[in-house]
């Protein structure tokens, strides 16, 4: 099967669920998508037992697609990119010191609370994990998704102060939590860790992230503002997300933080000045359809990971316990300097609530998670990451609206 057969098969289908939700369900877009996606990946599991279908040609196909490095590094820039251009930088700087809380001592944090919880879960089962693999689980399951995060909230009518909270929280984590998990898997294959090594790596690869995004978006600022042509403006925009993200990531800078930040500058910076009104209604548009495609096709093919997991009794265990687990660290982070420095955060009980329960994880925690090494360990974390986001979405999602309207 040929890359463009994949991309057929991707498009049809994210085409004829789009048309089930918005007909029958009704559900918020990636949630419909997601479950009407997880339901045909069990009919194919379960088709062994009632049709003859070459399941095995299946599931090879799909562990050799390279879903990981699909998300990765393709979908994830353009994503990113395209959120942060639809975000009102001012709307986050009024929410700067929580955002800021969450996304850097928030991830670091939670990474070390799960990695105990699950070194401690495994070792009840008999599972032998080394610790550093449990802070990589910590490190992937930690950020909130910035792209399940905006396509579901921007549409539970969350309280505005709450939904920009969570919104921009969920576009700089995203790359801190990548920035910390490359980091932990460059210490697991040198086979040592030094603190001080670690802060270098993740200084280069968060810091220069944002440095980066800076630069390109400022030049990127110059050359729409001395044409007017939205065409090529719509051309420049596409250029500069996907050269500079594949050259970001070449050369160990967080691509991901620079998207964000370029997104940011694109969105934000002058734009009375950078572009036509024409051009921006154009570009706007053109990174809204962007958003839309690729969401859906990010979303059908991290169903279809469960094609490919070994769901053993023991790892099925594991799994349920673990959102437990990522629920109470979420907990942790959120209520720890809402409760310690009230003053900091400025939350609201209720807001401090909603937060805890909006923060939602989805196709990046799956794509860390099959970018592991083969084997045995891979396999449970790859369960227990889907177990999250399966809930995460499906539940959380479907709840965070009712939650947002109680007293």
């Amino acid at each position: 099967m040929n890359a463009y057969f994949a991309l057929t098969i991707l498009i049809c289908l994210s085409a004829a669920f789009a048309y089930v939700n918005q007909r029958f369900l009704k559900l918020p877009f990636v949630i419909g998508l997601f479950l009407l996606s997880t339901v045909l990946s069990l009919v194919v599991i379960s088709s062994r037992l009632w049709i003859d279908i070459p399941i095995e040609d299946i599931k090879d196909y799909i562990e050799h697609a390279n879903i990981d490095k699909i998300v990765l590094n393709v979908l994830l820039g353009f994503l990113l990119f395209a959120g942060a251009m639809h975000t009102n930088w001012t709307n986050l700087k009024q929410q700067i010191r929580p955002i800021a809380t969450f996304a850097l001592g928030g991830v670091l944090l939670s990474t070390v609370i799960i990695a105990f919880l699950f070194s401690g879960l495994t070792s009840l089962f008999d599972l032998n994990i080394d610790f550093i693999y449990c802070l990589v689980f910590g490190a992937l399951i930690s950020p909130t998704d910035p792209i399940a995060v905006l396509g579901i909230l921007t549409k539970a009518n969350v309280p505005k102060k709450t939904e920009y909270t969570i919104v921009g929280e969920s576009l700089f984590n995203d790359g801190v939590g990548v920035v910390v998990f490359i980091v932990l898997i460059e210490t697991l294959n040198t086979g040592t860790f030094s603190l001080s090594h670690f802060g270098f790596l993740f200084l280069q690869e968060a810091v220069g992230g944002i440095i980066m995004g800076l630069i390109f978006g400022y030049i990127l600022y110059l050359l729409l503002k001395s044409i007017d042509h939205y065409e090529t403006e719509i051309l420049l925009t596409l250029a500069f997300v996907m050269g500079g993200y594949g050259l970001f990531n070449f050369i160990h800078i967080s691509g991901a933080l620079a998207m964000v930040v370029m997104g940011l500058m694109v969105g934000n910076f002058r734009q009375k000045l950078s572009m036509s009104d024409t051009t921006q209604e154009y570009i706007h548009k053109f990174w809204e359809l962007v958003d839309v495609v690729l969401n859906a096709i990010l979303f059908i093919m991290i169903a279809f990971v469960l094609v490919v997991i070994d769901f053993q009794t023991k790892y099925i265990f594991i799994g349920v316990i673990s959102v437990f687990i990522v629920l109470l660290s979420r907990i942790v982070i959120v209520y720890l300097p809402h409760l310690a420095i009230p003053r900091l955060l400025k939350l609201t009980n209720k807001e401090a609530k909603i937060i805890s329960w909006g923060g939602l994880r989805g196709g990046l925690s799956l794509a860390l998670a099959l970018s592991l090494p083969n084997g045995e360990t891979k396999n449970i974390i790859l369960v227990a990451t889907y177990f999250c986001v399966l809930f995460s979405i499906i539940i959380q999602g479907l709840t965070i609206e009712k939650l947002a309207k109680q007293p």
